[in-house]
């Protein structure tokens, strides 16, 4: 029997914050988790490192279910991003460590390859409209077959998704949270332009896809999906904020763009009555806050039920730890959609050297034994913490809104 000898958190920082849990069994097998919660990775960190690790040294490292389930139900307060991203790190730990015990990478435990490759998105944006399709263009002769565009707006200051670099965002930017100014009316009259001279420059053989990111009412983001229909989006993500599952029974009213979502959701139950009444399309939780491979691959399975598609999120707010994990499990899933991909800086890559390449638009894992990722704990030991909060938006009469 292999057991968890010891667990340890390591917190890092090159360019940015990411925490990672790492646990080594009594053959001195180890595997990695990713822990990362964006703007408040240390509530994580606490999380695991008084309440989770103790719990953990002693037990068979190769019960995964009975692990997440003791750390699930036996903590009795369910649920929320602190405690998912706690298990979902031990999850991904101990498949790694099962992977590597097995000799095969993780997604041949998880049933095999159900595809060749994943297929990844790459972030166009600038800060007009030509700005932004220069920026596709160039992802597009790069091999990739999927894109979001995300666009300067007219008259404000500043857009979500809109960054100094081609490819590095990184939105989390200050000691305490920035302030921006936004305008959904402004917003909404200049996306459909950005659609209609996207597709006369990029043609119709590349997916395009657009982040509304919680911004608009349901009867909103209606008229805006409609509004984008001649387009063919693949989809149309974040349209709504999805505390109330029903809201985005309106959206399905009003337009057949299809709809993406599920970024900030931590559980099967966020998620259960849209996919349930397929009011989405895409479901976009992420291995790291949806409670790791273990409860990400049951969500997958409901949402087969009803082919609604994964698409999840991959933003540098995920360390590369997590990324491989989504390979995995997109890599096996069946109803895999597509997987959102945003370069690491080359800190990041070196602190986590990792096997997993893209190559013609699709990302895989690689061969590697399981996760295929390790770190460099003396170079990550150089990157000390730093303190980074996301924006905070207001409208223009200085409400308080949706980031």
């Amino acid at each position: 029997m292999s057991r968890i000898k010891s667990a340890r958190v390591i917190i890092t920082c090159p360019g940015r914050n990411f925490v990672t849990l790492l646990i080594e069994t009594s053959d001195g097998v180890t595997g990695l988790g990713d822990a990362t919660l964006n703007g408040r990775e240390l509530a994580v960190a606490s999380y695991l490192s008084e309440h989770v690790v103790p719990m953990l040294i002693g037990r068979d490292a190769h019960r995964i279910e009975d692990v997440w389930q003791f750390l699930y139900k036996g903590a009795y307060w369910r649920r929320g991003p602190v405690t998912m991203a706690a298990i979902a790190a031990v999850d991904m730990a101990l498949w790694d460590i099962k992977g590597k015990v097995a000799g095969l990478p993780l997604y041949q435990l998880l049933g095999g390859a159900s595809r060749e490759g994943c297929m990844v998105y790459g972030h166009a944006n600038g800060r007009d409209i030509e700005e932004t399709i220069d920026n596709a263009l160039h992802y597009k002769e790069q091999g990739y077959r999927a894109i979001r565009l995300q666009s300067g707006v007219p008259g404000l200051a500043a857009t979500y998704g809109v960054s100094k670099d081609r490819y590095f965002y990184e939105p989390a930017d200050a000691d305490l949270p920035t302030e921006s100014l936004w305008s959904t009316e402004k917003y909404m009259r200049s996306v459909p332009p950005l659609f209609q001279k996207a597709r006369d420059a990029l043609g119709w053989d590349v997916h395009l896809l657009h982040d509304v990111h919680h911004r608009c009412t349901p009867i909103e983001a209606g008229r805006l999906g409609k509004e984008l229909e001649p387009f063919r989006l693949f989809w149309l993500e974040d349209a709504t904020p999805a505390e109330n599952q029903a809201a985005f029974r309106v959206i399905r009213q009003h337009t057949t763009t299809p709809l993406a979502v599920g970024e900030v959701f931590n559980t099967i139950w966020d998620a259960k009555q849209l996919i349930e009444e397929q009011l989405i399309d895409y479901i976009r939780m992420t291995v790291v806050h949806g409670g790791g491979i273990t409860h990400l691959r049951r969500v997958a399975s409901l949402a087969d039920l009803y082919q609604v598609r994964t698409g999840c999120h991959g933003a540098t707010d995920l360390s590369p730890v997590c990324m491989a994990a989504a390979l995995h499990f997109g890599l096996s899933v069946p109803n895999f959609g597509i997987q959102e991909y945003m370069r690491h800086t080359d800190e990041t890559d070196a602190v986590f050297p990792h096997a997993y390449r893209l190559a013609d638009g699709m990302l895989h894992p690689g061969d590697a034994p399981g996760l295929g990722v390790t770190i460099d704990e003396a170079l990550a030991a150089r990157y000390e913490y730093k303190r980074a909060y996301l924006p905070v938006a207001r409208l223009e009469d200085g409400t308080v809104f949706s980031w």
